[in-house]
């Protein structure tokens, strides 16, 4: 007998229609939704899932030297992908393992790694980037399913460590990371391409699926200043420095005066931009394999760091070109103007001694800086006043970065105007107590070459698309007016004189006018001076038109440290090279012929000299030098005799012996 249905339990069974009916009308209400209104949505997130879309690296740009030869270039090589669906579709673990191990063979590498690969859960993976050609046909050969091999690119550097800081390198993504490939990397990348494919859950492609390619876009060139014959000079030159002077390393950096091109930047030691991640000397590269992943960190960034940009040093004497030149254009002094030397001077309270233990005595501005007078030139900035003498530092872009085309430009170290007393302005006016970076002081110097025109120095006059066609052609840039063209031709008759007859003697060629100045400073280390020097030249040719300019640091020497005796003599050896390459005619004056047809030369008077002078004299006359064993560890003593006598005619080469107390 069935239970009679009260009201109570019609009433339940009511609300539960009701409720069905309910959520029945809120499904239909959300499928509609989702139907109409987030149809949109939900389509897009499909399509997402079914379509890869694959980058294709475009080939990077050349970078060329100046005459078009490829210091770095892109070679082909071979990217492996995977996809792990296919690959493993039908397949048993234990032939996944054996395929995975036979790939792993081919590319030397880890069989698990490989396994790893091959099975994710993604739809594509790249198993190995750079192979060669004939791992890539290896790779193809094996006909498995799932398996690709696509061209792609590698940054290759044909000349291995030539100019590796200039030039920098690429990560493993193919990205500049330091140099030149890191400042045009904007331009040398390219746009990549893409590959868009439709595929099912499986990863098969679609029969009505959707398909794209977009052809990636070739990077442009970029065309250096750099002219590789000269690089090879200045890099032949100082691997040879610094075998002969034991340095920690040897900075050279040759320039238009009259553009601003950088035709060579050269440091030592380099690394190879092929391989940037390992030290070049097999002793580091062990010593690199120990350190922590911190240290390594830091000793990478030191060794791919380009010091003649990126550092600053104090110049020393070389200096002494920019007060002089300063004071001259002034009026403050004249050529014919004489100064005391007195071997000190007091400013202020404080003696201020020269580097030479004897009295320079009585001397024009030309001999004051032959002499390399600290006195004369701290007299000098003193008589400018510091607003004056700052004003010059200004005009001649001391206090201010270059602006060169290169990442990481570091600017000077110059005390503000206020805070220079008397003391540090006759310092600062012989090359003490301020710091600049290489390139300044070149740059700054170059305006004296350039009839007292300042440029802007440049790593590359040029972009050009892959027929060589000329997208962007960079023009010299004038910065300022820095010195009248009569003040420019007296200091570059002051600096011949410091060649001719000065202590830069060992940087003169016979038949070419050679200009300079010679430097010396000691290295500040944790706050102070200590016992370590720079050692630098700094010059051009020929003085009645320069057209090539050069500058010569020697950090920490070993022995010998003046820049006379050690920077003069690598100097004239890359300018040997260069001039005669630019095929610049060597001009002979009538005692030079003389010479040169008797092979003889005239002993010179060194007796009263620093010895750092004499040799410098000496070496300005073909001559070699020779000190008692006594003075070898002896830069400063002063000569009291020598042999053969002065004046004496002898062969090239011949030695002049100088003895000390």
């Amino acid at each position: 007998m069935k239970a009679p249905v009260t009201l109570k339990n019609k009433r339940r069974i009511a609300i539960g229609f009701l409720i069905m009916a309910l959520l029945l009308i809120a499904l239909t209400f959300r499928v509609a939704w989702i139907q109409i209104v987030d149809a949109k949505e939900y389509t897009e997130k499909a399509i997402m899932q079914q379509t890869t879309d694959t980058p294709i690296e475009a080939k990077r740009g050349v970078i060329y030297d100046r005459n078009g030869k490829e210091l770095a270039t892109s070679t082909t090589c071979y990217t492996l992908w995977v996809w792990p669906s296919q690959f493993t579709a039908g397949k048993e673990d234990g032939e996944i393992k054996a395929m995975s191990a036979e790939i792993a063979k081919i590319l030397d590498k880890d069989a698990e790694k490989i396994e790893e690969g091959v099975t994710k859960k993604q739809h594509m993976v790249a198993l190995a980037k750079y192979l060669d050609k004939e791992t890539a046909d290896k790779i193809r050969n094996l006909g498995y399913t799932g398996l690709e091999v696509f061209a792609a690119t590698k940054r290759s550097y044909p000349l291995g460590s030539f100019a590796s800081q200039v030039l920098g390198s690429v990560n493993d993504d193919n990205q500049g990371r330091t140099g030149l490939e890191l400042q045009y990397d904007e331009y040398l990348s390219g746009v990549s391409g893409r590959w868009v494919m439709n595929h099912d859950l499986s990863g098969n492609e679609l029969v009505e699926g959707r398909e794209e390619y977009h052809e990636a876009q070739d990077g442009l060139n970029v065309v250096t200043t750099l002219d590789e014959a000269i690089q090879h000079y200045a890099e032949k030159a100082i691997d040879e420095g610094m075998e002969k002077t034991g340095a920690k390393r040897i900075m050279c950096l040759i320039m238009d005066p009259e553009t601003g091109d950088i035709l060579a930047s050269a440091v030592t030691p380099g690394f190879d931009p092929n391989n940037a991640i390992v030290p070049t000397d097999k002793d580091e590269a062990e010593k690199f394999e120990k350190m922590s992943n911190k240290k390594k960190t830091e000793y990478l960034s030191k060794m791919w760091r380009n010091p003649i940009v990126s550092d600053t040093y104090e110049p020393g004497s070389t200096f002494k070109l920019i007060t002089s030149s300063s004071a001259l254009e002034e009026k403050a002094i004249t050529t014919t103007e004489t100064f005391s030397c007195n071997s000190r001077v007091t400013i202020a309270g404080v003696t201020l001694h020269c580097w030479s233990h004897r009295d320079h005595g009585t001397q024009t501005i030309k001999q004051a800086v032959g002499n390399s007078c600290n006195p004369v030139l701290a007299k000098v900035a003193t008589k400018m006043g510091k607003k004056t003498f700052y004003k010059y530092l200004d005009l001649y872009g001391i206090t201010e970065k270059t602006g060169v085309d290169y990442p990481g430009e570091a600017g000077s170290i110059v005390q503000s105007l206020e805070n220079v007393g008397p003391v540090e302005l006759a310092t600062i006016g012989y090359g003490q107590g301020i710091s600049v970076t290489p390139i300044q002081l070149l740059t700054a110097v170059n305006a004296i070459g350039n009839d007292g025109v300042l440029m802007q120095p440049r790593y590359v006059k040029a972009l050009t698309d892959s027929d060589g066609k000329i997208v962007e052609d960079y023009k010299p840039v004038t910065v300022r007016k820095v010195l009248s063209a009569k003040t420019a031709s007296e200091m570059r008759d002051i600096m011949e004189y410091v060649v001719s007859e000065g202590g830069g003697g060992n940087a003169k060629i016979t038949g070419y006018r050679i200009g300079g100045k010679t430097g010396t400073a000691n290295k500040v280390e944790n706050g102070k001076y200590g016992s370590n020097y720079y050692s630098s030249f700094i010059g051009m040719a020929p003085m009645n038109d320069p057209k090539v300019s050069i500058l010569v640091i020697v950090d920490s020497p070993k022995g010998s440290y003046y820049g006379s005796i050690v920077a003069a003599p690598i100097a004239k050896t890359i300018l040997s090279d260069v001039l005669r390459y630019m095929n610049i005619t060597p001009e002979y004056t009538e005692e030079e012929k003389a010479a040169i047809e008797g092979n003889y030369t005239v002993v010179p008077n060194v007796v009263g000299k620093e010895f750092s002078e004499a040799a410098g004299i000496i070496g300005g006359k073909d001559l070699k030098y020779s000190r008692p064993k006594s003075a070898r560890d002896d830069d400063n003593f002063t000569v009291v005799d020598q042999y053969p006598k002065a004046g004496t005619k002898v062969k090239k080469n011949s030695v002049v012996y100088v003895y000390k107390e």
